[in-house]
């Protein structure tokens, strides 16, 4: 079944063309009445990014959002989980410091921020699927309680997803810490004749599973959660899993938890993702590199596979920044990431029933 994805391109040569009124276009395009009742608890997930990131979403785009969400009826909420790594989103207090500090206070953006998982990551619902690799998944217990939501994606590049879009900020953003553990279930492994001895992982590690011994870095894999946090800091890039057979399992694992959070309320998400500071990393790191395209624009859909798939193709169509391979058409991101494979996540997502591969791009 083909799945209607709306697009608004980047263009703007008057007020009513700005990025601004585009995305409330979009909303109304999205029909948000129909999807959210009146007076209806109505969550709006993002990622606020790590504290030192700056191409997280923009404040005043996601403050047109909430000012439709209110509009349409709906008590909106920004939200978001605690990260299974260390850093400035570990815990609720410095999640909420950390989305104020980046423009989402509640005076500009109308809308308090809610972390939906609690204090430390720890509430959580089981939902029940039938995935290959799971029977049930931990989902954060406001996300899957809130009645509509409304999910937000700054879709760009990610070491071991290949790319993050909507499928990806529904599954790792929308799971608990024993959630994050479960997609990622695996243990990084060093190479010692490539480790530096920098000790910036064992710096980051959140389990303290690594250490310095003969000034190299060695992990002790039964504390290793797999929370890849030491391969993103890595320079030299000692640090890794088994490529080969482990990315497969992981991008399944993933997408099945994106599942659960869909699963049951699929007419009441519909989903933006934002083309613009298409970087290589996720905003979960604590910096932004240069983009990879030049800014696309912004597309909506009701269906998230056909969404990321439309955006996964308008990248792969635009001229190539800041990459040095030639063959950089069939897909710029595992030029970037070569052992990645991001679209596994489309296509499990696909036979999983969560959404179509197929789309017409509707231009607003």
């Amino acid at each position: 079944m083909t799945a209607t994805v709306f697009y608004a391109d980047m263009h703007c040569r008057s007020q009513e063309n700005s990025k601004i009124a585009k995305v409330a276009r979009l909303c109304d395009a999205l029909g948000l009445k129909k999807i959210i009742r009146k007076n209806e608890l109505t969550a709006i997930k993002l990622h606020f990014g790590e504290s030192g990131n700056d191409t997280h979403l923009n404040p005043s785009l996601v403050r047109q959002v909430v000012d439709k969400v209110a509009e349409a009826g709906g008590k909106p909420f920004l939200t978001d989980t605690s990260t299974l790594y260390s850093g400035s989103r570990k815990n609720a207090v410095d999640h909420i410091n950390t989305a104020i500090e980046h423009g989402f206070a509640p005076s500009v953006v109308r809308a308090p921020v809610i972390i939906a998982d609690g204090l430390y990551g720890e509430n959580d619902v089981p939902v029940r699927i039938k995935g290959k690799h799971f029977k049930e998944v931990h989902i954060a217990t406001e996300i899957r309680r809130a009645p509509a939501m409304v999910v937000l994606s700054h879709f760009k590049g990610h070491e071991m997803a290949g790319f993050g879009g909507a499928i990806k900020n529904l599954a790792m953003g929308g799971a608990s810490v024993r959630g994050k553990r479960d997609q990622h279930n695996t243990h990084v492994q060093v190479n010692a004749d490539i480790c530096v001895g920098c000790g910036k992982c064992v710096k980051v590690c959140p389990q303290k599973a690594l250490r310095l011994a003969d000034k190299k870095s060695v992990v002790d894999q039964s504390r290793c959660i797999g929370c890849f946090e030491c391969i993103t800091v890595c320079a030299p890039k000692a640090i890794s899993i088994d490529w080969a057979t482990e990315i497969g399992p992981f991008m399944e694992r993933m997408t099945e938890y994106a599942w659960g959070v869909v699963k049951g309320r699929e007419k009441r998400l519909c989903y933006i993702n934002f083309l613009m500071n298409v970087t290589p990393d996720c905003d979960c790191v604590a910096w932004s590199d240069a983009p990879l395209v030049p800014d696309l624009g912004i597309l909506a859909s009701t269906d998230p596979v056909a969404l990321d798939q439309a955006c996964f193709d308008l990248v792969n169509q635009a001229p190539a920044l800041n990459l040095k391979d030639t063959d950089t058409a069939t897909d710029k991101f595992t030029a970037r990431w070569p052992h990645t494979l991001g679209s596994i996540q489309l296509a499990y997502g696909e036979d999983l029933g969560m959404g179509s591969r197929q789309y017409r791009l509707e231009k607003v």
